[in-house]
């Protein structure tokens, strides 16, 4: 489906990006703190929607 090179590449730009986003979003809350609040509930709706997905699609397959 993917050759190696393929899936290193996005390993590598998955990681990458996660830290440029978390290095931005703690900068962010640092300077406007008011703009983050509950934003954690955020990431934990996204989660579960992401965990049900995940879940449903396991599940019709067969």
């Amino acid at each position: 489906m993917f050759s190696f090179g393929q899936l290193i590449f996005a390993a590598c730009f998955v990681v990458g990006f996660t830290l440029i986003v978390i290095f931005s979003y703690r900068s962010d809350k640092k300077k406007q703190p008011g703009y983050f609040k509950g934003s954690y509930k955020i990431l934990i709706g996204f989660f579960i929607a992401f965990s049900a997905l995940v879940l449903i699609k396991y599940l019709t397959q067969k």
